[in-house]
């Protein structure tokens, strides 16, 4: 049964909608399996409470409580050598499905209010690019909020004879905060995310696209002279924004920046996370309570450990953010084109 010209440009135009989430939602995936285990090693680091310095003032008695953690490669060999190889993966499961669910609505979003925002606005288009990632950023960080809250937790419970310490299971973990913290247990710290992602993901896409734009029309120096070209004239750089490489460097350095800028932010959301009655029931047993909100918990956080307290974890985040955010760019691209491919055979 042959469909109709208007049938033909309705179904594209659905199709065309939902390709921007589909894609998203794989390269969530695909980029969080990669990554966990720097985001494990990153969370217990930011969590530490305890400086691997004379100079850091007691928060929980005398000394520190719980395992201490020195740098990336000391972190996941202690977690490794104590917990096990999975341990490394711990909280996939609830990452996995924040990034999926994260991925789809933030891509979703950033598209249509990109194309909404060029509809009806003269901004120039590196405004338009960062507005729509902040609004995106924002949006699918409120949704997914309860998803980042389990994985923190479950990131930083230590595993005790193959038994995770706080919570034995996602059901259980629902269950146990809903009885013990109500509704809004789910989303502590969710101030400073929603503070966080909005710069964060205004920085990112605005830096995506100025980097990407920079690259496909570079000064390139020859012979001590800047000759502007086009990547798309020139062999080298064609074959390689074929391949997706510019989208993934790209990726690397807007992530990159965008990290950097809010990093405290991050460090004081995960510390909001693990508060309430399990607090000390952690891998790092003496988390102090931060119950007076954000501003309140920077300060605490840099009376007691100094300003290097909120940039805790900061070299393994950028070392994660790099191939995560190359391979969430290039995947998204790729996705996009075999959902093109798929649609264009569909439509043969």
């Amino acid at each position: 049964m042959m469909m109709t010209s208007r049938e033909t440009e309705k179904r594209r135009a659905v199709s065309s909608s939902k390709t921007p989430m589909i894609a998203g939602a794989v390269a969530g995936v695909v980029s969080r399996f990669c990554i966990a285990p720097l985001d494990v090693v990153k969370i217990r680091l930011q969590l530490q409470p305890q400086l691997l310095i004379q100079h850091a003032l007691p928060v929980a008695g005398s000394t520190p409580v719980g395992t201490l953690y020195n740098g990336i490669y000391g972190t996941m060999r202690t977690i490794i050598r104590e917990e096990g190889v999975t341990a490394l993966w711990k909280g996939n499961i609830p990452a996995e499905l924040l990034y999926l669910t994260y991925g789809a609505a933030q891509f979703f979003i950033y598209a249509q209010t990109q194309q909404l925002l060029s509809s009806y606005s003269n901004f120039p288009s590196s405004m338009v690019n960062t507005a729509s990632g902040g609004i995106a950023g924002g949006l699918a960080t409120s949704i997914t909020y309860p998803l980042d809250l389990l994985r923190t937790r479950f990131a930083a419970s230590k595993t005790i004879e193959g038994k995770t310490g706080v919570y034995g299971s996602i059901s259980a973990a629902i269950r146990g905060i809903y009885k013990d913290e109500g509704i809004r247990g789910f989303y502590r710290g969710g101030g400073a995310a929603v503070v966080q992602i909005v710069p964060y993901m205004g920085l990112f896409f605005g830096s995506y696209e100025g980097v990407k734009t920079a690259f496909l029309s570079v000064p390139f120096s020859s012979i001590g002279l800047l000759v502007p070209f086009n990547a798309n004239d020139h062999p080298v750089l064609s074959s390689l924004a074929g391949k997706g490489s510019i989208d993934a460097i790209s990726g690397i350095t807007a992530g990159v920046i965008a990290k950097t800028g809010v990093f405290p932010l991050d460090t004081i959301r995960k510390r909001l996370q693990v508060q309430g009655p399990t607090r000390t029931g952690y891998v790092h047993g003496d988390i102090p309570v931060y119950d007076r909100g954000i501003m309140w918990c920077g300060r605490e956080v840099v009376r007691r450990e100094g300003w290097r307290g909120l940039y805790r974890g900061l070299t393994v985040s950028l070392v994660k953010a790099a191939p995560a955010s190359a391979v969430t760019m290039w995947t998204y691209g790729r996705a996009v084109e075999v959902i093109g491919w798929i649609e264009g055979r569909e439509g043969v």
